[in-house]
């Protein structure tokens, strides 16, 4: 008897994961023609979530290897994954940053003027826009269609930022769109950027030149780092009334020295070790390094550089949620001779 029953749920069991979807959608509600409202499209923060009924779909006589994005049918990535759990079948995509080219997805970028702080500059934003499309058409059958886009502030394509002072990369978070899992911030100490730099525990000795990089990771090829500002405080945040500008556009400190900006998907600058003035009775001084930073197209970045207007030099020195601030830390000095520098 225990026998018996054993085989009878064994066999119902494989009965119910032989169904396909044409199986179930043979029967569904959704079995018709397909329409506009078929397609569900969510603008996540770190990818493009896509779903389509999948039912129409066999009703004009595909399956769901006969669907893809823009066309894509011989890149694996670029296909659907069919969800058979939930009560409406659905075909269901996922874009992540790579896989914007790689689907042939269309990324448009458009200039807006800013508002408040960053009045005097462009605002940009992209828009990712693409296609699902069918197979080759069937006889006697509308070939499904179906579009969908995704409006971003450029800036967002790179995470919102927190403060992480116990290393020198910050940790990231998700917030609003985005497609960049990290932006780094790393320190060396020669001009080739292959020696990290290490700080003694008794900090470094003043006029040591520390060379900065800020990197981003898994960006797309479209976009650059543009460094806005760089300054310091004597606090791990950026909103500290005691700072110290290294940079703001093309106003510089005179021992700093920036060497890429706005060129690649990297940007590149020293300066020199120095004491605070509001630290001039320790011997040892601690700051903290930030840098507001965007994105920019690559073709356009030469037109997004500083051009050295004083107002608008001080209005980047305002915070913006435009903007997103990296943050590296403590960096430890110390003052030899006693002298205030």
């Amino acid at each position: 008897m225990w026998r018996a029953l054993l085989v009878c749920v064994t066999t119902l069991i494989v009965h119910a994961e032989a169904q396909t979807g044409s199986d179930i959608c043979r029967y569904h509600s959704t079995f018709r023609q397909a329409a506009d409202w078929d397609l569900t499209v969510i603008c996540g923060t770190d990818r493009i979530h896509l779903s389509i009924l999948l039912c129409p779909v066999y009703y004009a006589g595909y399956n769901e290897s006969l669907i893809a994005l823009n066309g894509k049918f011989n890149i694996p990535a670029c296909h659907g994954i069919v969800d058979l759990k939930a009560s409406t079948p659905v075909l269901n995509f996922s874009i992540s940053a790579e896989e914007i080219s790689l689907c042939d997805n269309s990324v448009e970028l458009t200039d807006e003027v800013g508002t408040e702080q960053l009045s005097d500059s462009r605002v940009r934003f992209a828009n990712i826009s693409g296609r699902i499309l069918s197979g080759e058409p069937v006889s006697g059958h509308d070939k499904p269609i179906y579009k969908f886009s995704c409006r971003y502030l450029l800036q967002y394509l790179v995470n919102d930022m927190k403060v992480n002072v116990s290393g020198m990369n910050p940790a990231a978070r998700e917030n609003r769109g985005s497609f960049i899992r990290a932006l780094h911030i790393n320190l060396f100490t020669n001009r080739q950027y292959t020696q990290p730099l290490s700080i003694p525990e008794k900090g470094l000795q003043l006029k040591t030149r520390i060379y900065v990089q800020v990197k981003a990771t898994n960006l797309t090829n479209r976009l650059n780092v543009l460094l806005d500002r760089c300054f310091t405080t004597t606090s791990p945040y950026p909103t500290n009334t005691t700072y110290y500008d290294l940079f703001v556009g093309c106003r510089r400190d005179g021992q700093t020295v920036v060497y890429l900006n706005g060129v690649s998907q990297e940007a590149r600058f020293s300066f020199e070790a120095f004491h605070f003035v509001a630290r001039d009775n320790k011997t040892f001084s601690t700051f903290y390094l930030h840098c507001v930073t965007r994105l920019c197209e690559n073709s356009t970045c030469p037109s997004m550089l500083p051009n050295c207007i004083k107002r608008r030099a001080l209005q980047l020195a305002q915070y913006s949620s435009n903007v997103e601030t990296i943050t590296s830390g403590p960096i430890k000095t110390r003052n030899d001779n006693g002298d205030v520098k």
